[in-house]
């Protein structure tokens, strides 16, 4: 029996979006980033549908030693790279790129035993201080790694970008600045770039860019929509009605009692709700399609269900289809209702929702 709610995963769209991030960084070589479980749309689904990308990045040595079992070849970088001699061994055995961040995994390697390899990327902490070496360190680390027999040369250099999502912002010039004036005596491949990186700053896109989120179909911005960006949405959730019944003026609706029925109308029951990663916070006038038609959410979201107004849709009835984000509902629209960002909505669909893939190309 079919799952109430399923999201259609639409590989041709990703591919589209790949084809976008190249006319951004014709130069470049992308590294697809897939972390996550491809940001909630299937690690492996995700990487068999971007093969022709040059590398992938994960966020984990697990990720990356579940990509190389399932047969992906493409080049893999770990974003956290490695936090002990256990994960530094993985990544030697199944030939994953260590992003080194820290002392810590610098005296790793330095004790390491043996003649095998390990290919790195020094990241330089340009302003996001999470991971990283400060630009003064970075010449003691990398003549450290330079020393280090296991690691190949030349040693790639990589930083990430705090707010390249404002593309009004002078943090972002000052950090690609930093970066440039930090690395610019060393060899190795160089990479800045991710979504916002790519779409809105230019000198952010150097030998390699890291697509996340774009290559979904959803805009790195709060003032737009993938689909004004030239993007196509790869997740659309969907579920469908399981109840049609009138309710009256003065009536509640839900937990709580929240919604106050204002004048008689007819309320529809749709079977999803934040057990399958509905976003519990959507407020009241959260817009869903049922049958390709916007109504508005009333009442709290519960764990299995939303309840929708009928009333612009009469002849509606159970079984018919509901979206609630995806193809012609923007999912970054739902998450502004739901004071959140669309990457908390595509990461939280649960495991109870049945995944579809599709290929067809629908432009919106």
């Amino acid at each position: 029996m079919a799952a109430a709610a399923y999201a259609e995963i639409n590989l041709d769209a990703a591919r589209h979006n790949l084809i976008k991030v190249r006319s951004c960084a014709p130069q470049a070589k992308v590294m697809a980033v897939i972390k996550a479980n491809a940001y909630g749309h299937g690690l492996l689904r995700m990487a068999e549908a971007l093969d022709t990308v040059d590398a992938f990045a994960v966020a984990r040595v697990d990720e990356g030693v579940r990509l190389r079992n399932a047969g992906i070849t493409q080049r893999i970088a770990v974003f956290q790279g490695f936090a002990n001699a256990e994960e530094l061994q993985q990544l030697i055995d199944y030939q994953l790129e260590a992003i080194v961040h820290s002392y810590h995994q610098l005296d790793l390697i330095e004790s390491w035993q043996g003649q095998d390899t390990l290919l790195v990327w020094l990241k330089i902490d340009t302003g996001m201080n999470r991971l990283g070496f400060k630009v003064k360190e970075a010449d003691h680390v990398y003549q450290r790694l330079n020393e280090c027999g296991i690691i190949k040369k030349p040693i790639n250099l990589i930083t990430h970008l705090a707010r390249a999502d404002d593309k009004t912002s002078a943090f972002t010039p000052l950090q690609i600045s930093l970066f440039n004036d930090a690395v610019v005596s060393y060899d190795g491949e160089r990479s800045i770039g991710n979504s916002a990186g790519i779409l809105a700053w230019e000198d952010a896109i150097n030998d390699w860019v890291r697509p996340g989120i774009m290559l979904y179909g959803i805009s790195p911005f709060s003032d737009s929509t993938g689909l004004k960006l030239g993007l196509e949405p790869v997740m659309s959730l969907h579920s469908k009605l399981i109840a049609v019944k009138p309710v009256e003026k003065g009536e509640t609706v839900g937990y709580g009692n929240s919604w106050v029925c204002s004048k008689a109308t007819t309320l529809g029951v749709v079977a999803i709700g934040y057990g399958d990663g509905y976003p519990r916070h959507a407020k009241e006038g959260t817009p869903v399609l049922v049958n390709g038609q916007r109504v508005p959410l009333i009442g709290r979201v519960s764990m299995d269900m939303v309840t929708v107004d009928l009333a612009t849709q009469p002849d509606a009835k159970p079984g018919d289809k509901v979206t609630l984000w995806g193809n012609g509902l923007a999912v970054e629209e739902i998450a502004d209702f739901a004071d959140t960002i669309p990457y908390t909505l595509v990461c939280g669909v649960t495991q109870r929702v049945q995944f579809v893939e599709t290929s067809s190309l629908r432009m919106s």
